[in-house]
C-alpha cells in the first residue's frame, strides 16, 4: 500500500492482527520482505513493514537522514491510528530504529536490534563502502540485481555460496534446498533504488543511544561478516535499559536463515511478550 501523510508519501505492508511489531529493513529491502516474518504468530501480533526512504515507492525527497526517516514512519502510524508499537531495526535499518525510539518515546513500547547499524557504518576506505558505492548506485543497482537473479537461475548453489562469503566469517557450510531458495527468494525480491547509496552515508546524533529508555534486546551473530559485532557492544554500553544476545550461527547476518534461526527467533518473541 501506498499512503500520503501528512509529511510525505510512504509504502507498507500491513499483515495479521493483535499487538503491532514495526519491521524497519535494511539494505536492499522494501516492504515485501517477509523473512523477518518467520516465527511470528499472525493471529496474535500485527506486523508492519514501512519501505524506507529511497526504496521502493517511498521516495528518498527530503527523508535522507535517520531523523527524517522516523519522522516519517511517525507520520505513517499516525495515517492509520497506531499510538505505540515494538520496533524491529534490522541491519541498515538499526539507525532509523534508534531515532524513533530516542525521540518518539511515548510511540515506542519495545526495540530490537537485529544484526542492526547503530552507529556511522562503513567510512569511504572500507572495501564494502566501495563496493556498495559501485554495484548499488541509483545508476547500475538495477544492472547488478539484474546479473544476481540470471545467475541464480542458472547456478543456484554456486550464487548462495558467493552470497554467503559477504554474510558470514564462516570459511565453509553445506546448504540444504530450503535455505538456497531462502536466499534465491530474498534477492529476487530485493532492490537498492537511491536507497542504500544514501544508508552508506547515514549517521545519528552522538547523545541519540543515550536517550533510549525502553526495553532494548539486542541481537548479534559472533559470525557477521556485513555488520560489525562492535555495533552490538556500541549499542549495549551506550543504551541503559539493553540486553545483548550473540550467536554463533552459520549464516552470520541473516539470524533468520537456517537451522539455527530456532533460538534467536524465540527469544525475540519471548522478549516481546515479556510483562
Amino acid at each position: 500500500m501506498i499512503v500520503k501523510t501528512k509529511i510525505g508519501t510512504i509504502e507498507y505492508s500491513d499483515v495479521g492482527t493483535g499487538k503491532p511489531i514495526l519491521f524497519l529493513h535494511g539494505g536492499h529491502g522494501n516492504c515485501n520482505e517477509s523473512l523477518w516474518h518467520k516465527g511470528f504468530d499472525q493471529t496474535k501480533f500485527r506486523l508492519l513493514t514501512p519501505t524506507r526512504p529511497g526504496y521502493g515507492n517511498t521516495p528518498l525527497s527530503t527523508f535522507k537522514s535517520p531523523k527524517e526517516a522516523a519522522g516519517l514512519v511517525i507520520s505513517l502510524l499516525d495515517k492509520i491510528g497506531i499510538e505505540k508499537v515494538v520496533i524491529i531495526g534490522i541491519s541498515a535499518g538499526g539507525l532509523t530504529a534508534l531515532d524513533m525510539a530516542a525521540n518518539y518515546k511515548d510511540r515506542v513500547e519495545k526495540l530490537i536490534l537485529l544484526s542492526a547499524v547503530t552507529k556511522k557504518w562503513l567510512q569511504p576506505s572500507d572495501t564494502l563502502y566501495k563496493k556498495g558505492k559501485l554495484l548499488f548506485s541509483p545508476t547500475m543497482e538495477k544492472l547488478s540485481w539484474s546479473m544476481f537473479r540470471v545467475f541464480f537461475r542458472l547456478m543456484p548453489l554456486t550464487m548462495t555460496k558467493t552470497l554467503f562469503k559477504e554474510l558470514s566469517t564462516l570459511k565453509a557450510a553445506n546448504f540444504d534446498r530450503n535455505e538456497i531458495e531462502t536466499i534465491k527468494g530474498m534477492t529476487f525480491n530485493q532492490s537498492s533504488g537511491d536507497g542504500f547509496a544514501n544508508d552508506l552515508e547515514q549517521n545519528i546524533a552522538s547523545d541519540t543511544l543515550s536517550k533510549i529508555e525502553c526495553p532494548t534486546l539486542i541481537i548479534h551473530s559472533k559470525n557477521d561478516k556485513t555488520v560489525s559485532i562492535a555495533m552490538a557492544y556500541h549499542a549495549q554500553k551506550n543504551i541503559t535499559n539493553s540486553d545483548l544476545k550473540l550467536y554463533s550461527n552459520k549464516w552470520g547476518h541473516l539470524l533468520w536463515v537456517g537451522p539455527d534461526s530456532t533460538e534467536p527467533i524465540t527469544e525475540t518473541i519471548t522478549f516481546i511478550d515479556k510483562a
